[in-house]
């Protein structure tokens, strides 16, 4: 890739293979002796950032590949199984899925970084181009994995982007048609989504290759502009980069897992705990964080072909940003109009995200017209405008010149820079949250849970309790098909024993079948055993309840959420906040009371102050004294409230307790080794500077 190398190997047997197959030749001058500005900042680091995550999500997929099963009845079971039966199943699930969003940041990241600087510009086009290709078929993957967990936003999120073909004049129908594999979204799309979410992670690393291919071609970009002239200008890769690039990483790496062990859900969706339903959709179908501005342009069209052509456009516009932008001078450090316009530019794209999750309607239509006409006038009018009428400053005559002058007034602002770009995830993060709460106009109380913060623990006593009121309460009409007997004895659960459990399950009957004679029969629960379905069917369960079905309480407790508003999600961030659906349901089995005179309750229902809509069809389900406590607890509501919803968060995130002392294990040296990679790179870098 760097053209020829003058590596020569000591060993005779590497010397053996490099004569015949130049391998670690390539190797070293391509990441050991590779001339690199010596002027780069850390914005550089994401480039290493990308590789690495890439290499993540392709090693996790594969795994996880391993245990799913890409069939519509069973793929969301199959996703769940995966997280409570497979060792570290759910370390696979958050790295595979919390890594999606890294992996956009940092791509988000690098197409600004390399946007301010003028990475695109001449002799890099086809480096750009070779990215922008990159970022198609990352959206591609991250859209069809996305649909893989087979839940209710992944279901709807397909069905509503695959229409989005049929606009397509002559041919849209056809190609909606291939891609469902049928007449509607169902087991022929999941099985093509999946084939190809899997192929597609390596067609990507092929394009990578072809990406780091022609940066060495062409050489990196910096941020004076200016092409390395003398030795002076430029550092080898390793030691130099290579430790910088650690340092870096590490430090992305901690804010990674900041997410994978204590904010797993964060920028998740609470639908998505739910079943794929195609009879119920949900009240606001949003994509994920790092497809809003997009989404929000889609939206902002009233035409369908046209909102297709526009969303579509605004990413392929990107492809043609070197023939825009013809101005000499790379770098905006230099160009302070374009630098104005830039941050103007980010902005625009912030406020897009955040409309994407806003619902269709009033102002955020008129606003989402409004910016996607800047979006566009940025490349089309204002960056060839810039190009004649701009007068950058002058440029320094080298590499070597710009880190001598150190001029920090024309640097970019790193440490404020970072801060905008936290706040703008969280703006994203929290205006998706924003549109799909909605519906709920008065949010629960928030209790104190002993589960909470970053060591919280569950509370043995309270599964206990909280197990017995769902056996005898919530059990009567409520299933929970996650969980089987033998869960009652695993670590961090409500800690019975393995002859206590098996006792527990032995209570039960439980149909199996058939024998020897063909015949179906009844026989005693074994740990293996799955906690018993109170209906033999929906249908069953329907008759029962008025029509309603009562959900299945395995993940009640992360499948129902709340909107807790500006600024709090961004402190909840901070503080790890997640415990919405405890707080949901213990507000929801306190808020029977009357309806306000002006409220029309539909026959057969109740008045739930915190029921989307107010009106339920389950009757009261606890009232004081209704379930005998052995242990001497308060034998009230308000007991019963706390630890049923303790007991249903267990059941939805049985390995809590096992994710966060890891969490906090990788935290502390991941902290410890960031502060030595940094120690060591101030150590390189002394002889540089």
């Amino acid at each position: 890739m760097s053209g020829p190398s003058t590596y020569q190997p000591q060993n005779s047997v590497i010397a053996w293979i490099e004569r015949r197959l130049p391998i670690f030749g390539l190797i070293h001058s391509s990441f050991v002796a590779y001339p690199t500005p010596r002027n780069l900042n850390y914005w550089w680091t994401f480039g290493g950032i990308l590789s690495f995550m890439l290499a993540v999500q392709i090693v996790t997929g594969v795994i996880l590949a391993m245990h799913y099963t890409p069939e519509a009845t069973m793929a969301f079971n199959s996703v769940e199984g995966i997280v409570r039966d497979v060792n570290y199943g759910w370390l696979l699930r958050n790295l595979h899925a919390s890594g999606a969003s890294m992996f956009f940041i940092a791509v988000y990241i690098h197409m600004f970084r390399g946007l301010y600087y003028g990475s695109y510009k001449e002799p890099r086009e086809i480096l750009w181009i070779l990215g922008v290709i990159i970022y198609l078929l990352m959206m591609a993957t991250g859209f069809m994995g996305y649909v893989l967990p087979w839940g209710q936003m992944s279901f709807w999120g397909a069905t509503v982007i695959t229409n989005l073909f049929s606009a397509i004049p002559y041919f849209g129908e056809s190609i909606v048609t291939l891609l469902w594999g049928g007449f509607s979204v169902g087991n022929p799309t999941l099985n093509r989504f999946f084939s190809l979410h899997y192929l597609l992670p390596f067609v990507i690393a092929g394009v990578v290759v072809l990406h780091v291919w022609a940066l060495h071609v062409a050489g990196q970009n910096n941020p004076a502009g200016v092409e390395p002239k003398t030795e002076k200008d430029t550092v080898p890769f390793t030691p130099y980069a290579t430790i910088k690039d650690a340092f870096g990483m590490s430090c992305f790496i901690i804010f990674y897992a900041w997410f994978v062990f204590y904010m797993p859900n964060y920028l998740g969706d609470a639908d998505n705990y739910i079943p794929a339903n195609p009879g119920v959709t949900p009240a606001h179908i949003v994509p994920e964080w790092y497809y809003l501005p997009f989404y929000a342009m889609l939206r902002s069209i009233p035409n369908k072909l046209g909102g297709v052509v526009v969303m579509f456009g605004a990413i392929i516009i990107l492809a043609f940003l070197p023939w825009l932008d013809s101005a000499r001078t790379r770098s905006s450090k230099y160009r302070p109009l374009a630098k104005q316009f830039f941050w103007i530019f980010v902005a625009v794209c912030i406020l897009l995200g955040w409309l994407g999750g806003k619902p269709p309607e009033g102002i955020y239509v008129i606003a989402g017209r409004i910016l996607t006409f800047c979006y566009f006038a940025y490349f089309i009018i204002v960056l060839p405008l810039l190009s004649r009428i701009e007068k950058p400053r002058p440029v320094p005559n080298s590499i070597a010149d710009d880190v001598l002058a150190k001029t920090g007034s024309s640097k970019t602002p790193m440490v404020s820079t970072v801060i905008m770009l936290a706040v703008a995830g969280a703006l994203f993060a929290g205006s998706a949250g924003n549109a799909r709460a909605e519906e709920h106009q008065d949010n629960p109380p928030s209790q104190k849970w002993s589960f909470a913060g970053p060591f919280g623990k569950y509370d043995r006593g309270a599964l206990q309790r909280g197990y017995k009121v769902y056996r005898e309460v919530c059990s009567t009409c409520h299933s929970m098909n996650l969980m089987s007997f033998r869960n009652l004895a695993d670590p961090g659960g409500p800690g019975f024993s393995a002859a206590q459990a098996s006792a527990v399950a032995s209570e039960y009957k439980v149909k199996d079948g058939p024998n020897d004679a063909g015949d179906m029969f009844d026989r005693p629960g074994r740990l293996a055993d799955r906690f018993p379905a109170p209906f033999a069917n929906e249908q069953a369960a329907r008759a029962a309840n008025g029509g309603a079905l009562p959900p299945d309480l395995s993940l009640i407790a992360k499948a129902r959420s709340y909107e807790r508003g500006f600024p709090k999600f961004i402190f909840d961030f901070f503080t790890q906040f997640q415990e919405q659906g405890p707080n949901y349901i213990y507000a929801l089995l306190h808020g029977y009371v009357d309806p306000p005179k002006d409220f029309k309750l539909p026959e057969g229902s109740y008045y739930n102050a915190f029921f989307p809509g107010h009106a339920i069809k389950m009757p009261k389900p606890l009232s004081d004294d209704q379930v005998t406590y052995d242990d001497g607890s308060p034998q009230k509501l308000d007991q019963y409230a706390k630890d049923v919803a303790t007991f249903l968060m267990w059941t939805a995130e049985p390995h809590m307790e096992d994710r966060k002392r890891l969490g906090f294990q990788v935290m502390i040296f991941m902290i410890i080794f960031a502060g030595l990679m940094y120690f060591a790179k101030k150590k390189v870098w002394a002889d540089a500077h």
